[in-house]
């Protein structure tokens, strides 16, 4: 049984034995182990609370100055404790018979150091102690009283064993897990790095004035943790209140080792031991004015382990119900009203009240504090350095891309121009081969029309193009002479006229023969040749004066046999004889030149619209290159694709 108050701002604890005798006797002796005879287990640790103070007084009073060390040392290691949240035995951190026989240990091991190097001490030393070794004064031993003695078989599973010096021995951190260890070890290494930069800086300059603040600088707690979890314990009264926070107070660090920290993906809890005397429970929760009034709040922080986060949220409820169910279900009486409310909260969401006397500008400077500490965060400014590596190398890749890409389009830009030009010098040496070819020799235009007049009136009243026709037949083998009664008859006439030398007579005679009707006559006149008529030797002698070429009957089957080339005419020509005057005969109907395919097809060479190409050599300004009805090449943008015949006349 124990009374705790505070007096004068001094907290007390005023504890309750029950000695085995009728009356205390004046010369009562605490320290003696014989007053444990016969007292129950209550009384045993009330009892055993002064016997280790005075016991451990007793190992530090070698000399004055060696307790005035001791005790400064301790005041110290609580004012710290008490600033970083860390002075509550219940809770599961260290309280003031941990402290003292921590801070005696460490005069053990350096019996002539002086308050600040005993203090410096202390943090290496339990910065760099092997848990769960325990921290022993002395060496148990059993007075004989029946009383159970600590000792390493029963300790199997005690995270941070501090044993108490006095009979009987006991570990004093029982209550210590393995969360709250972990905050521990994090704030002893804290301490020892700024003990021990004060000690740096003093051996520099020992006449310099240390500044201890930051020693005993406030917990950053409430800006620690991205998540908290508030236990709201609430009562119907203020004497209900009491009795049930206190109990509660007893029993949450199970629900944080046992329940919470066993139970969820965590990788850091941490509960805050201080009280708040306000509600902060939810305002659509069903509580009444009195419930809110008598009420106070503690708050837990804690990191999430991402890694072993299965989906995206936490599920604490199942948790809470069983602190509900085996933990605050063994209060007696458990009145109606009485109740614990959790809330959860991000960390930018926590009340104002958590600030008020942590930070004197309140949340808003907490809030600075919590962004200047996470950027100067090593992690963090790792994370960002890799961070900013990562969009660096991405750019730069980017960067490298688009001149990879600039590179191919000149790449691929230059070879199309070098195709280009050695298509155009092709074009180029075509055009000049086929310029050289189809230029025409010079020809005497004043006699070329005399020719053309004088064979128009020597055809029969034909045009120049059925001349031109009935001369391609008769090449070609497919004009068919006259019926032979049809020449004899003629012939008589005929041949007066050649006798008479009037060939002009004799064309105007044949032209004006009546005929029975125009088909026939056209027909007769397409058939006969004045140059395949039989005629006297005077009038052959006329004709080839005139320069007609002439063909007897016989002869008529192998037109063209007796046609010499030119080189061949001058052998056989007379010396003396000159030679007529040649004319020139010029087309006046331009005919064009193609070329077949296998299959007798005109091979299509392009036009204005149109150009052959079985490959892309390149852009074409107002041509579009693809495989449409006249075949692969280059089309006329916006132009209605006309296929020319591919038949050769």
């Amino acid at each position: 049984p124990i009374l705790t108050f505070d007096w004068e701002g001094i907290n007390i604890d005023l504890l309750f034995a029950r000695l085995n005798s009728n009356t205390v006797p004046s010369d009562f002796d605490i320290d003696n182990d014989a007053v444990l005879d016969g007292v129950d287990s209550a009384t045993e640790k009330s009892i055993n609370g002064p016997r280790v103070t005075n016991l451990v007084a007793a190992f530090v009073n070698g000399t004055p100055e060696r307790y005035q060390t001791f005790l400064t040392v301790v005041r110290c290691v609580r004012k710290w404790a008490k600033a970083r949240g860390l002075y509550s035995n219940k809770m599961g951190y260290w309280g003031g018979v941990n402290i003292n026989i921590a801070v005696a240990q460490c005069l053990q091991l350096y019996p002539n150091a002086c308050p600040a190097s005993l203090l410096r001490k202390f943090f290496l030393v339990f910065k760099t102690w092997r848990w769960p070794q325990p921290v022993m004064l002395t060496k148990p031993h059993d007075a004989g009283f029946g009383l159970p003695v600590w000792s390493t078989t029963t300790a199997v599973r005690q995270v941070a064993p501090m044993i108490t010096p006095a009979y009987p021995a006991m570990n004093s951190t029982l209550a210590v897990s393995r969360q709250t260890l972990q905050i521990m070890q994090e704030e002893f290494n804290r301490g020892h790095e700024i003990v021990d930069s004060l000690w740096k800086e003093y051996q520099k300059d020992q006449s310099s004035d240390l500044n201890w603040k930051s020693l005993f600088a406030n917990s950053d707690f409430f800006i620690s943790y991205p998540n908290y979890l508030s236990v709201c314990i609430v009562g119907s009264s203020q004497l209900d209140a009491q009795a049930w926070a206190g109990f509660v107070e007893s029993r949450l660090r199970k629900l944080v080792s046992d329940q919470l920290a066993r139970s969820l993906p965590l990788k850091k809890i941490q509960l805050w031991p201080k009280k708040i005397e306000a509600c902060v429970a939810d305002h659509a929760a069903l509580l009444t004015a009195a419930q809110r009034q008598n009420s106070l709040t503690y708050f837990i922080g804690f990191h999430v382990d991402k890694l072993r986060m299965r989906g995206d949220q936490l599920n604490a409820e199942i948790a809470l119900q069983h602190f509900r169910d085996w933990e605050l279900s063994r209060f007696n009486p458990l009145i109606p009203g009485m109740d614990v409310l959790v809330k959860n909260f991000k960390v930018k969401e926590l009340p104002l009240i958590c600030f008020e006397d942590i930070y004197e500008g309140g949340k808003q400077e907490a809030m600075k504090k919590r962004r200047l500490i996470r950027n100067n965060d090593p992690v963090r400014q790792e994370k960002r350095r890799l961070a900013r590596l990562e969009e660096l190398k991405a750019k730069m890749a980017e960067i490298q891309k688009k001149k990879d890409e600039q590179q191919d389009k000149k790449r691929k830009r230059e070879e199309v121009e070098e195709e280009e030009e050695l298509a155009q010098v092709v074009v180029e040496e075509e055009t000049a081969n086929t310029g050289d070819e189809a230029t025409p020799e010079p020809v005497n235009e004043e006699e070329t029309n005399l020719l053309e007049r004088a064979l128009d009136t020597v055809n029969d009243g034909k045009t120049r193009e059925e001349a031109a026709a009935d001369r391609e037949k008769l090449l070609a083998g497919e004009l068919i002479a006259a019926d032979d009664n049809d020449a004899d008859a003629e012939s008589d006439d005929e041949a007066a006229l050649y006798a008479a030398g009037d060939v002009k007579d004799f064309h105007t005679k044949v032209q004006k023969k009546p005929t029975n009707n125009a088909t026939e006559t056209k027909e007769e006149g397409s058939t006969r040749d004045i140059r395949s008529l039989p005629a006297s030797e005077a009038q052959l002698e006329t004709l080839r004066k005139l320069g007609c070429n002439i063909v007897s009957d016989d002869e008529a089957k192998q037109l063209g046999a007796d046609l010499l080339p030119p080189w061949r005419l001058s052998s056989r020509a007379d010396d003396s004889a000159s030679m007529p005057e040649r004319a020139t005969i010029k087309f006046a109907t331009k005919f064009d030149i193609v070329e077949l395919d296998p299959n007798g097809h005109v091979i299509d060479k392009g036009d204005e619209d149109f150009t052959p190409s079985k490959k892309w050599i390149g852009r074409k300004a107002g041509f579009e290159f693809k495989l449409g009805d006249r075949g692969q090449g280059y089309y006329r943008t916006g132009k209605k694709v006309v296929v020319p015949s591919n038949t050769a006349y």
